[in-house]
């Protein structure tokens, strides 16, 4: 990959890149139309992991589906929802019993309604012996533990993620240590990032769309600066300078952590940004575009890499949106629930 160039931070042309970002971006669904007449599970209120999260209110808001709201040491303490998709038989209060487990991610401008609001999850029969985790991630959090200028702290998702949440839900409500991990766009980064940065913790994971290689050119890392600038924050404070914080961003670019992903199972897809079957006329996107050519370098990495179990779905034409990433969550399921159930 050829030498990364020094990119200028300038304030008026991120905001041009984020105003043009926000036409492609998916927005957030509506809360389900039931949700405002649930009411919160005091029985479960004050559950803690040995982390110091807290579950601080349970509500249901429709069959098989739960949603947690966490109080969060890694997020500053403050109170985030986690969407849970139940199988059949689930009871939490039942501590003998976990149940094998896929997370699911969002994407930028989504949240932990995304994958229910806008896929048919919860009528996927497939998933009935599976506890669905969707985890709320922040507008534009990326998956990740903020640089903030080299002091850390809040927020830091992948914290949130991969120790506070996972230990409340093994040891409150019924999740095993068995998990894959799937997402879109932002959560397709995340996906990869989690496998590849906490070896052991899935045993599949899958990327739709997803961005996964920022470092591949200054396109790209202008692209994603754009995203970090979202809501009006410091595109610094994510990762920092795409130069002088280079290590920082390929720590958390899934080509650079190729080698960490060649031993599980990996799927990706992508289209290429023109118009597809499933957009109406005449939609392109520049974003799908640029992020299936960061796939298709991460796949001849992982090839180069000796990748044991990559599978791929370029389809070509196909647009960044929601019918595609729902055709390829069913198409990835054979991978996912394989891995879960390999040692079952």
């Amino acid at each position: 990959m050829p030498a990364m160039t020094a990119v200028p931070i300038r304030r008026a042309r991120l905001l041009l890149v984020v105003t043009a970002l926000l036409l492609t971006l998916v927005s957030t669904p509506p809360a389900p139309a039931n949700a405002s007449a649930a009411s919160p599970s005091a029985g479960a209120a004050g559950l803690a992991s040995s982390q110091g999260a807290e579950v601080v209110a349970t509500t249901q808001v429709a069959e098989r589906q739960v949603d947690l709201s966490v109080r969060s040491p890694a997020l500053g303490g403050r109170t985030v929802n986690v969407r849970l998709l139940t199988p059949d038989g689930w009871d939490p209060s039942d501590r003998s019993r976990h149940w094998p487990t896929l997370w699911l991610l969002h994407g930028c401008c989504g949240d932990y309604t995304s994958w229910t609001g806008r896929t048919d999850i919860a009528r996927t029969e497939s998933l009935r012996d599976v506890l669905v985790v969707m985890p709320e991630a922040g507008w534009n959090g990326w998956y990740s533990d903020w640089w903030n200028y080299g002091q850390g702290g809040d927020p830091a998702w992948e914290t949130f993620h991969t120790k506070e949440l996972r230990l409340l839900l093994e040891h409150g409500w019924g999740a095993s240590s068995n998990r894959v991990v799937a997402g879109l766009s932002m959560g397709g980064q995340g996906a990869l990032l989690y496998a590849a940065r906490h070896p052991g913790m899935f045993k599949a994971a899958a990327a739709y769309s997803g961005s996964v290689h920022p470092l591949l050119n200054d396109e790209s890392v202008n692209r994603i600066m754009g995203f970090f600038a979202g809501q009006g924050n410091d595109p610094l404070r994510v990762w920092g300078d795409p130069v002088a914080q280079r290590g920082v961003w390929a720590a958390h670019d899934p080509f650079h952590l190729a080698k960490r992903l060649k031993s599980i199972p990996v799927y990706l897809s992508c289209g290429d940004g023109t118009t597809g079957p499933l957009d109406p006329p005449g939609a392109t996107s520049a974003l799908e575009a640029d992020f299936n050519r960061q796939n298709q370098a991460l796949a001849g990495e992982l090839e180069r890499r000796g990748a044991r179990h990559l599978t791929t779905h370029f389809y070509g034409p196909g647009t960044h949106g929601w019918a595609y990433w729902q055709r390829e969550l069913h198409s990835s399921l054979p991978v996912l629930l394989h891995a879960l159930r390999a040692d079952r």
